[in-house]
């Protein structure tokens, strides 16, 4: 009976879990490029009073079946999913969205290289292209003061008219963007950044559109791909299932209750 105290325990502790994962995924509804969370779990070691396919009987014929208790569940991992977002056009010159799998990679203050989804970027003193973080997007851009306006195509060409030539167009640099293998192996470290791990994998670098990528679309940003409706509802179920193991709880302290009045 008071295995049935800790098992159900367990179970209290991963819907926890699954409402804190919820309660993220709500609260960056509005943070660009972010990507939501699922939870896995999975059920923890059984104790087996007899194993199938033993044999009993005269006969010795195996029995069909056995007799194992599991002792309840634990968080087997966290996956982000990494569907596109809905995609809201902005018409700010340096808003730039991936329309397609890839990310763009920056500069982190450490010098190491961050992953991101987030393509709001701004121009910092130097004339860098950077996030709103103010990470240097990678490869650097550097745009003259004297620019005019400034266009970015769909493969990621970054062009513009600068005062000194406003009938020309001037080239500025090239965007390139990079997949994984397996993104849900990177490590997010806040800020819209992710860090390559080894289970990831290396990054597969190309310009848009090539090797699986997406294309670029300027003035335009990827919004959070959580949907409200379908968190709201897992909400709902996690903390109904919540719910229910505490009162296998309660119906477990009433039976061991009443085994021990048993003896008065």
């Amino acid at each position: 009976m008071l295995k049935s105290l800790y098992t159900t325990a367990t179970g209290m502790k991963a819907q926890q879990t699954m409402v804190d994962m919820i309660a993220n995924n709500i609260a960056n509804v509005n943070t660009a490029g972010f990507k939501k969370s699922q939870a896995s779990f999975e059920d923890l070691f059984y104790v087996t009073l007899q194993s199938p396919g033993l044999a009993q009987g005269a006969n010795s014929s195996p029995a069909p079946i056995g007799t194992q208790i599991g002792s309840g569940t634990r968080l087997n991992g966290t996956t982000k999913v990494f569907t596109t977002g809905t995609l809201e056009i902005t018409e700010r010159d340096l808003d730039v969205a991936i329309d397609g799998e890839g990310f763009f990679s920056v500069t982190l203050p450490d010098g190491s290289t961050g992953y991101t989804r987030d393509g709001g970027f701004h121009l910092n003193a130097d004339g860098k292209l950077v996030t709103g973080g103010g990470n240097v997007v990678l490869p650097e851009i550097t745009v003259p003061n004297d620019t005019l306006e400034i266009s970015i195509d769909p493969e990621g060409r970054v062009s513009g008219r600068t005062a000194g030539s406003p009938d020309t167009s001037t080239s500025f640099g090239q965007l390139t963007i990079h997949r994984f293998v397996n993104p849900s192996g990177m490590l997010a470290v806040g800020a819209n950044v992710l860090r390559p791990t080894p289970a990831s994998g290396a990054p597969i670098t190309a310009t848009p559109g090539t090797s699986g990528l997406g294309l670029l679309k300027q003035g335009f940003v990827e919004r959070s791909n959580v949907q409200i409706v379908n968190e709201l509802v897992n909400l709902i179920v996690a903390q109904r299932a919540y719910e229910v193991n505490s009162r296998a709880i309660q119906a477990s302290d009433q039976m061991l209750s009443t085994a021990t009045n048993l003896s008065r």
